[in-house]
């Protein structure tokens, strides 16, 4: 296939004519996907009626994009959809950039792992249309589980070294969902008995002890404890959410949070039923 890099090329360049406002490049725009406002904040937001979300002007990071790929995400029962999850993944990136350039090296560790999982499924496509008389290519990137179960079918997950499988970096990308989720569940709390606001440097640095810390060496723990010194104030990621102050940010943050948990909570179950919670 001396033309292989080339037909991706040529795929990508006529995906993104298409793509609008749907954020990607590897596929045309996803119309089945929209849903109203409303209607996502129904299904994120448990305990009543939800407050209203809008398009934020002036800012890349938009709310409601993020919870609608996020519901897309869910649509098959016990499974998660990779598209919409990386969907998702180019919004949280757009809210990780708008932290400064000191998170610049996990908002590019970030992006590599989405465009890997991207390029796996462009080369299996193309790979098996290539070979198939018939043009029918298995949809193995269509979720995480046809994902999972198709990889550890061909063989290119390992239990003992590391790969560029989809699973692995899946599994990367699935940690970093866990230290978002729990920086924003810290911003959604109030002041304590003291009346004293946690910073989002002191929330994120506990954040990632618990979530990526266990999983890197000691080196890259000591950086990004002095990172996460150099973060904004709690206004600027008030106004990410593009609101004015804590009460307001509060239910806000909360749906954002229901959604993130019940992606996580069901990419965790599928990890740990084939034991690729540990993959090196």
């Amino acid at each position: 296939m001396e033309h292989y890099d080339e037909y991706i090329f040529l795929y990508l360049s006529a995906a993104q004519g298409g793509v609008g406002d749907c954020g990607a490049a590897w596929q045309p725009c996803l119309s089945f996907y929209r849903q109203t406002v409303g209607n996502m904040l129904e299904w994120a937001w448990p305990d009543g009626v939800p407050p209203l979300l809008e398009e934020c002007p002036g800012q890349s990071f938009q709310t409601w994009r993020l919870l609608q790929h996020l519901k897309s995400s869910l649509q098959v029962e016990g499974d998660v959809l990779l598209e919409p999850y990386l969907l998702s993944w180019d919004q949280l990136l757009k809210f990780m950039d708008s932290l400064g350039t000191m998170v610049s090296f996990f908002s590019q560790k970030v992006n590599q792992k989405v465009t890997l999982i991207r390029e796996l499924s462009l080369k299996h496509r193309f790979g098996h249309a290539w070979c198939s008389p018939s043009g029918s290519v298995p949809q193995v990137y269509h979720s995480v589980r046809s994902m999972v179960e198709a990889e550890l079918k061909e063989g290119v997950v390992s239990f003992s070294w590391r790969t560029e499988s989809g699973c692995r970096t899946l599994l990367r990308l699935h940690r970093s969902l866990l230290w978002l989720k729990l920086m924003l569940e810290g911003l959604s709390e109030g002041p304590d008995s003291d009346g004293h606001l946690r910073t989002p440097g002191e929330l994120s640095r506990d954040a990632y002890r618990v979530a990526l810390a266990p999983h890197h060496p000691w080196v890259l723990r000591q950086a990004a404890e002095m990172l996460f010194l150099a973060l904004p104030d709690r206004q600027h990621f008030l106004q990410l959410v593009c609101v004015q102050n804590q009460s307001e940010a509060t239910p806000i943050l909360r749906i954002i949070i229901r959604a993130l948990t019940l992606v996580h909570e069901r990419t965790q179950r599928i990890l740990a039923e084939h034991e690729m919670l540990e993959l090196p």
